[in-house]
């Protein structure tokens, strides 16, 4: 099923007022990296009023983000904070007459009160360490906090003893004696994330229980998982949080648990023991009957479907909710009614949220445009995040049934009253075995009827991911129809969203349907729009997606004018010997390196580099540990060594992705560069 065009004027619509205001302009990388951000938004109890934060900038680039307060009843919106720095991690106290959140206005990262009815914020929390996140008991009478410590450590003090004597050791050398010594960008430094309990009763903070005292473990989960991984069970007797049991496999294996442990502290209760595979998310109903998580059931496995599980706190029996639905949730809240939970989860190119009945299974589709994720459910209402192709994200209501969507900010409203995007469409074709692929295209943001243009060809990384309607920060694909492109984005087989076979039919198989796809949807989709130039392509990806490009080099070398490849494999032997997360060259695999050489090879684009002819531009971050900057180094080295044209980035400071502003400034110079060199003779 095909997607209706959806014009740009949905996104600028009455933006722009007054007879003289400027045109709008094509979407540039300088107007990306200046977009107003909407962040750490919060829910009141009572459903009556919202706190986010908002990071804007400057002419002069320069950012500030400050809170504010927003009626749901009557949409007044009140400043609260104007300090320099960020303000973050927000919640609402039990009564709501105050908001918590995190700062670092003297130097350390702690934990502040504000009351509503005014005043200035006041620190509660002088602890020797930082607090990287929090989570408030039901009843606002006491908090868990995440710091990093070091697991031998009996008190926080030592901790920060401990540190500033490694900051002043003259040698430099890093001892290690199991896996993981490094992780995503940073090495190990035998720290933990550990949690910590105190109570809110008015006094200072300045000491807390670690109820995870002495563990070799991560809690809540590194490198990306947040405090929506603990939760306080709602009588505040118990922390549940998901994490991995202390063991040297944790390089290789994705068995996290689901932990109950005292606030008091003491040894932990493993409450999903029996499930190998990863448990996240422990979610309570507010009178404390059930206990809703997300589970996989394939060890190893970091892609599998989340499936939805509600445990019976009372007589201990659980089940799988909904267990046909063929979708991964990411996230789930309950409603008010504490037997109906509201959930978020990729689905054909959107990230759409649903309605399940816990009792009978079924799932109703509530909104299924955009990019979307919960902030919070009332009596009557749904209060979330929407984003999309033309809207950086914004928060709105609607409904229980899905109906009388409201926005509620518009954060941008200024900024995309300047910017003139690229009508897009969602379309179809028949892939590998003749299965149904859906992909994007973008046209250019000055489009003129009857003129052909050069295609710019997304593949997207994961490989179980998807380059759906949504607006990213870093792989924005209006800034190439800004820049004259028309897009295409094709979810080939692996991609999220469109059921767990179609998911899992990648796995070992990195260069077989996905290829097949990627091939069949660019025939498909310059044959369904005369306007897309097929032969002045150029494909780019980063990570899978650059393993693609190095792929499409040995395999569909004439496809392309021209190709950029971002953190791509290149050698997947040596590879799998110096990724940090091993569990998944293992699974994607079928075993280690020395347990499946044949697969690891037939799919390796080192063996098949006598192919190579094409352009291609390589760039790498010096901190990525994910795919390190080796296999960049290493095709680039390769092709100038064949004489094939080819340029290298390589930055010092970023990890898999390119996070500093000015360095995505380069990095859309040189790729736009790039592509235009090659495509726009």
């Amino acid at each position: 099923m095909k997607k209706t065009a959806i014009i740009l004027a949905l996104a600028t619509a009455g933006l722009v007022s007054g007879a003289h205001a400027a045109a709008p302009e094509p979407f540039k990388v300088q107007h990306l990296v200046k977009m107003n951000k909407l962040h750490s938004s919060a829910l009141s109890n009572d459903g009556t009023k919202i706190v986010y934060a908002v990071k804007k900038f400057d002419d002069k680039g320069e950012a500030q983000s400050d809170l504010y307060l927003q009626s749901l009843t009557d949409g007044k919106v009140k400043r609260l904070t104007s300090a320099k720095g960020t303000e973050h991690s927000v919640a609402f106290s039990a009564d709501d007459k105050k908001i918590y959140f995190l700062a670092a206005r003297d130097g350390s990262s702690q934990l502040y009160e504000l009351a509503l009815d005014g005043g200035e914020a006041v620190k509660i929390s002088n602890l020797p360490l930082d607090v990287e996140g929090f989570k408030l008991s039901q009843d606002g009478a006491q908090v868990v906090m995440n710091m990093r410590v070091y697991p031998e450590c009996d008190t926080l003090k030592c901790t920060a003893d401990k540190r500033e004597q490694e900051a002043e050791r003259k040698s430099t050398g890093r001892e290690y004696k199991q896996l993981m010594v490094r992780h995503w960008d940073t090495w190990g430094d035998h720290s933990r994330s550990h949690l910590f309990v105190a109570k809110l009763d008015g006094k200072m903070i300045d000491t807390a229980v670690d109820v995870t005292k002495g563990l070799d473990t991560e809690t809540p989960p590194l490198p990306f998982s947040g405090m929506e991984e603990v939760t306080f069970t709602p009588d505040g007797k118990y922390v549940v949080y998901s994490a991995k049991a202390p063991s040297k496999s944790q390089a290789w294996e994705t068995n996290y648990d689901l932990w109950q442990v005292s606030v008091l502290g003491g040894e932990a209760k493993n409450l999903t023991e029996s499930n190998k595979a990863w448990d996240a998310q422990p979610t309570f109903s507010a009178d404390g009957r059930y206990l809703a998580y997300l589970a996989m059931s394939k060890p190893g496995f970091e892609a599998d479907r989340y499936r939805v599980m509600l445990r019976d706190t009372v007589t201990g029996q659980e089940k799988e909710v909904a267990p046909l639905w063929d979708r991964s949730p990411s996230s789930l809240t309950f409603g008010a009614d504490n037997r109906t939970l509201y959930v978020t989860a990729q689905d054909l190119g959107q990230v759409s949220i649903f309605e399940v009945n816990t009792q009978f299974g079924d799932v109703k589709t509530l909104h299924n445009d955009g990019s979307n994720s919960i902030l919070g459910v009332t009596g009557d209402k749904i209060v979330f995040n929407h984003k999309s192709l033309v809207e950086p994200g914004d928060l709105y209501t609607m409904s229980l049934d899905g109906q009388n969507v409201n926005r509620l900010t518009e954060v941008n409203k200024d900024n995309l009253a300047k910017i003139k995007f690229g009508e897009f469409e969602q379309f179809s074709f028949k892939g590998w075995n003749n299965e149904e692929v859906y992909g994007y295209w973008i046209k250019p943001a000055n489009y003129k009827q009857g003129k052909k243009y050069p295609v710019a060809f997304l593949v997207h990384g994961g490989p179980q991911g998807s380059f759906g309607n949504s607006f990213s920060s870093r792989w924005n694909a209006q800034l190439w129809a800004g820049a004259g492109y028309g897009v295409v984005m094709i979810d080939f087989h692996g991609s999220t969203g469109y059921g767990q076979a179609f998911t899992d039919s990648i796995s070992k198989d990195w260069g077989g349907k996905p290829l097949e796809d990627l091939q069949k949807g660019l025939a498909a989709v310059t044959a369904q729009q005369k306007w897309l130039d097929g032969d002045r392509a150029c494909a780019l990806g980063g990570s899978y997606g650059g393993y693609m490009m190095n792929w499409i080099q040995g395999n569909w070398n004439d496809g392309f004018k021209c190709l950029v490849n971002h953190a791509g494999l290149f050698d997947m032997r040596s590879m799998y010997y110096v990724t940090e997360e091993l569990w998944f060259p293992e699974y994607e695999f079928g075993g280690t390196y020395q347990d499946n050489k044949e697969l690891f090879e037939k799919f390796n684009p080192v063996n098949y580099v006598d192919n190579w002819q094409t352009p291609m531009l390589v760039i790498h971050g010096e901190k990525d540990f994910r795919v390190p900057y080796g296999q960049g180094l290493a095709a680039f080295s390769f092709m100038q060594r064949k004489g094939i044209p080819s340029e290298l980035l390589v930055y010092p400071d970023e990890n898999h992705w390119i996070l500093n502003p000015d360095n995505l400034e380069q990095w859309y110079a040189n790729v736009l560069g790039w592509m235009d060199r090659w495509t726009k003779k």
